[in-house]
């Protein structure tokens, strides 16, 4: 067996299987899970009518770089989202199939483990995916806590840094100067930059849409991109996860050696989805409709957040990211036990770095069940707030 399987931690998800054994949630109330981030509302029906109306390509293996008219749309959608001038469909634009696929193997494209001395940056707290790329890819993860400024960071042997913006879970959106001291500091220690942009189309002011890696290093003249690659998916911008299709944009030459990795991985995106995918990146009107779903249910839950709880509006993402009045797992144990309400421990999406852990004393709250549960679930957590 591969010794590095052991380095891995369990996932957030079954560290709240755990702490929840033994707790018999109040069955006089409805269960509400707003544990997990998958969308609820409903893919659109023209994105669905493109995959029944594809279903003759099941007949034929699909190539891993996908069809030209697959990449063209995403490098089209590319091109108007951040401004960006013409793009290379062919080498600066690869499918994938969903993001977290993407950014977990791009660590085996990307890190150089021989002397065992790699190292790779990660959010914190963070999206584990990241962390369980690096061990897997013979490195080791160190952690940029919220309000670390960058300057502070040990850079020797970073090859590879993980940026999520907006983030999960706090959806903090990375702004110009954040992207040109990051870049800065790749042009002087040589590490990649891997951007997560999977909640890039969840943002709540259509006059300030959040800044995209691709779009920052053209705004600073980097022409190419240079060790710049982004990933977003179709999963949360069309409600679309079961689809798992989505792109890596940026350095050529970083994604020809992904596409030489892909290829022998085995991970080709099927070409009815292809056919889905191109229909969903050709329109944006479902899109806002998405936005303004998640834009009322804040409207209807922020303002019911009173001390001893406290958050804010995120920049962008569908989560709240909630600072409880006593331990985040203790929280999230009596909230199931007392009024059937699941949401997560924010110290299961983080680690102890620099003496802390940044998720503790959080719980993330994923906004994604309908309006009036969402309101439900919010009451619930301030009535056992309240009581503490």
């Amino acid at each position: 067996m591969n010794p590095l399987l052991g380095r891995l931690q369990p996932y957030p998800f079954e560290k709240l299987r755990a702490l929840l054994a033994g707790v018999t949630p109040n069955a006089a109330l409805r269960p509400i899970n707003l544990s997990i981030g998958e969308p609820k509302h409903p893919t659109p029906e023209f994105v669905k009518a493109a995959l029944a109306g594809s279903l003759a390509g099941l007949s034929g293996y699909p190539a891993t770089a996908g069809t030209p008219a697959l990449r063209e749309a995403i490098a089209a959608w590319l091109m108007r989202r951040y401004a960006l001038p013409a793009l290379d469909a062919a080498t600066q634009v690869l499918p994938v199939n969903g993001s977290r696929e993407a950014l977990f193997s791009f660590a085996q494209t990307a890190i150089d483990p021989a002397g065992g001395g790699a190292r790779v940056l990660c959010p914190n707290p963070f999206y584990q995916i990241y962390e369980g790329a690096a061990l897997l890819a013979g490195a080791t993860p160190v952690f940029l806590n919220d309000g670390t400024a960058l300057d502070g960071v040990d850079w020797r042997g970073v090859q590879l840094a993980y940026v999520c913006s907006p983030a999960n879970p706090t959806g903090r959106v990375l702004r110009l100067e954040d992207w040109r001291r990051l870049f800065a500091l790749s042009d002087r220690h040589g590490f990649t930059i891997a951007s997560d942009e999977c909640y890039s189309e969840l943002y709540y002011d259509e006059a300030e849409p959040p800044l995209g890696a691709l779009q920052a290093a053209h705004l600073l003249g980097r022409a190419g991109f240079p060790r710049v690659v982004s990933f977003s998916s179709l999963s949360k911008r069309s409600n679309a996860p079961g689809m798992r299709s989505g792109f890596a944009a940026g350095d050529a030459a970083l994604l020809q050696k992904f596409l030489l990795y892909r290829t022998y991985h085995g991970s080709a995106m099927s070409l009815p989805v292809q056919q889905a995918s191109i229909a969903a990146w050709g329109d944006e009107e479902h899109v806002r409709a998405n936005r303004r779903l998640y834009a009322e249910k804040y409207r209807a839950v922020l303002p019911m957040i009173a001390a001893p709880l406290s958050t804010a509006m995120p920049d962008g993402g569908f989560y709240l990211w909630l600072r409880t009045p006593v331990d985040d797992a203790a929280f999230a144990r009596e909230l199931q036990r007392q009024y059937n309400v699941l949401v997560l421990p924010g110290s299961f999406l983080a680690r102890d770095a620099h003496g802390a852990n940044p998720g503790r004393n959080h719980v993330r709250v994923a906004l994604v069940a309908p309006l009036a549960e969402c309101v439900e679930a919010v009451q619930r957590i301030g009535q056992l707030a309240r009581s503490l």
